[in-house]
């Protein structure tokens, strides 16, 4: 054993073959490359995705870069995982093999044949989405075939006909992946296309919704015309669908995360606020902003900050009993972030409407905004507290020795 490697535990040594020469660690999927060098799959992977072109051991030029999966060896490392399992060593799982690319191009190929029967055509589509599903190795095998691209032409082949399992099927494989800009501008050029995902949203499954709303959320973080993401975000009926989404049953919480993304990005687009207000975007936020995880509660919170920016937003959110101590709870709570957004949140709240100043300050937010301004939060919500504290500088008790302070000077809410 090289004097560099370290037993795993008092009594047992990871055989010097078993580790990766990359990374040292016992491998987990064993692959063989051109040069006859095995290396753990992912070490090997990064490696060349870093550039590299030659072995790591033998500094000999990679002159094919296909893996090989090395199942001799793969088996031996997981025989003396067994045997040395009373050291605490697990068995390594056997890995699945990525996507064969020939059989995602066959698989496609048969999706897209205008001669080929309907019951062939979804049995292809069926199992390309469940490689998708399957893994992010089989989604990048899938994503380097034109696999998009024939998806979008299934899909709007004939936009104003009724949804067949066809399209739905090839919505559902979109929703999975990135679309590129050239992509999202085929679909958000065409007010037809825009219009057959939208009524999507108000399809009696709620896969097929959920699936529609990630795809239209995909067109709209990836135009970069204001023009066009305007008139994604202004069609008839979607915000009305995306907030159907948030009020969906938390049973099923994918409509949930898939609907404030959605609602985000639509809100991203100021002339269209307003639309989203009236579908009831303000309650639907509010109502479930205690459920959501991190990611989701940030998008959530960035949502209502941007909503409040705008004066139906703000008496939409004034309305609701809930928002000022939800949004006060928020500070510190769960992310930099959050806290910033949450601060942003109340002070054109706060600004806007006595009542809702009224209803964080009994909430508690004169002692959640000194702890932030003492925090080691963002400068933006620091600056957003310094001026949402000046703005309370009525409701501060007359006792408190920072009431007659200026070091809470205020200054301008940082865009978003």
């Amino acid at each position: 054993m090289p004097a560099g490697l370290e037993p795993l535990d008092i009594g047992v040594q990871i055989p010097y073959y078993f580790r990766c020469p990359i990374s040292l660690e016992l491998m987990c999927d064993p692959v063989t490359v051109c040069t006859g060098q095995t290396y753990d799959r992912s070490s090997i992977e990064s490696w060349v995705a870093t550039g590299n072109t030659t072995c790591p051991v033998t500094r000999a030029p990679l002159t094919d870069f296909t893996l090989i999966p090395n199942h001799t060896l793969r088996r031996l490392i997981q025989e003396w995982c067994v045997a040395n399992r009373s050291f605490g060593v697990e068995r390594i799982p056997t890995p699945k093999q990525p996507a064969d690319p020939i059989l995602v191009r066959s698989l496609l190929s048969q999706a897209s044949s205008g001669s080929g029967s309907f019951s062939v055509r979804l049995s292809a589509l069926r199992r390309l989405r469940g490689l998708a599903r399957e893994s992010e190795k089989n989604r990048s095998v899938i994503a380097a075939t034109d696999a998009r691209a024939i998806l979008l032409s299934i899909v709007f082949g004939d936009a104003g006909a009724i949804p067949t399992e066809l399209n739905l099927e090839s919505v559902a494989i979109l929703a999975m992946f990135t679309l590129s800009e050239p992509e999202c501008l085929f679909v958000a050029s065409d007010s037809e296309r825009v219009s057959y995902l939208v009524n999507l949203l108000f399809h009696s499954s709620i896969d097929v919704r959920v699936n529609s709303a990630a795809l239209i959320e995909s067109i709209a973080a990836g135009l970069r015309s204001p023009d066009l993401r305007s008139q994604l975000s202004g069609a008839e009926g979607v915000f009305e669908g995306i907030v159907g989404l948030l009020n969906y049953p938390a049973a099923y919480p994918r409509a949930a995360k898939v609907g404030i993304k959605a609602l985000f990005a639509l809100c991203l687009v100021k002339q269209h606020r307003e639309r989203a207000v009236a579908a009831g975007a303000a309650e639907a936020l509010v109502d479930r902003l205690a459920e959501y995880e991190k990611c989701d509660a940030e998008r959530a919170l960035a949502t209502v900050e941007l909503l409040c920016r705008i004066p139906a937003g703000c008496e939409a959110f004034a309305a609701h009993a809930l928002t000022a101590p939800l949004l006060v709870k928020t500070i510190l709570k769960i992310s930099d972030r959050a806290t910033e957004y949450a601060a942003g949140a109340l002070l054109s709240l706060c600004s806007a409407s006595e009542r809702a100043k009224c209803e964080a300050v009994a909430a508690g937010v004169l002692t959640q905004l000194l702890l932030l301004v003492q925090s080691d939060c963002t400068e933006r919500a620091k600056r957003k507290a310094q001026t949402l504290l000046k703005s309370l500088r009525d409701s501060w008790p007359h006792h408190d020795s920072i009431a007659n302070t200026d070091d809470y000077a205020g200054s301008d809410v940082v865009p978003f």
